[in-house]
């Protein structure tokens, strides 16, 4: 199949799973303002998006979307390394006009992965997860009090959303560049437009995160 056995197939499915994946962390941030603005509608949002049919089916999907996501990721970077051969170790200053996050998006998508991982594990595992098993999940609120009144949380998550940042930056042009969408002059306004959706999107979760340990930390 063209879209496994392609390497440009390859590119497509990776592309086209991080525009998904884009979508839903703008969704999750405006999702989280709900929280800074009151409590009681984020709790509304969250029964919401509990363990409704379509909710699990929406989780499905994201998880499908992400976990595609990381697999090509894996898959392309090794493809690219066989590629390289030795010159994949020889020592050579950065080529002008590439970006630091182009160079390092593998690294910069790990520490993304960890960072999801921690925060499914502060959120999903104690609320959706549990409601699913038939067992008493946490309430939103609840939720974001066990998770930023821990003071070490705040630190750890802003490493997260740098590295996010970054990644998102890169991942965003790259994506159209990859499905054939951009020449010399449109290039230049995704790289525009990714910097500046990933600026909002990322400073909403920074902003977030720092009022909700100010809230519930201090």
């Amino acid at each position: 199949m063209w879209l496994i056995n392609s390497s440009v197939g390859r590119k497509v499915v990776m592309s086209l799973t991080g525009l998904f994946l884009i979508l839903f962390v703008t969704f999750h941030a405006l999702m989280n303002a709900v929280a800074i603005i009151s409590l009681d509608a984020y709790e509304a949002v969250c029964e919401f998006l509990g363990a409704n049919w379509y909710a699990l089916v929406g989780t499905a999907v994201i998880a499908g979307g992400a976990v595609l996501h990381i697999v090509y990721a894996f898959w392309l970077t090794m493809q690219n390394r066989k590629a390289r051969g030795n010159d994949a170790y020889a020592v050579s200053s950065r080529p002008k006009n590439v970006e630091w996050a182009s160079q390092n998006m593998l690294v910069l998508g790990i520490i993304v992965f960890c960072f999801l991982a921690l925060h499914l594990f502060h959120f999903w595992a104690k609320m959706q997860l549990p409601e699913v098993m038939g067992e008493m999940p946490l309430s939103g609120e609840q939720a974001l009090e066990a998770t930023f009144s821990q003071l070490w949380v705040l630190p750890v998550y802003l490493v997260g959303f740098v590295a996010l940042w970054f990644h998102l930056t890169h991942g965003f042009w790259s994506a159209f560049q990859s499905i054939g969408t951009t020449n010399d002059k449109w290039i230049c306004r995704f790289k525009c437009i990714g910097f500046w959706w990933a600026t909002v999107a990322v400073g909403l979760f920074v902003v977030e995160a720092c009022y909700l340990t100010w809230f519930f930390g201090m």
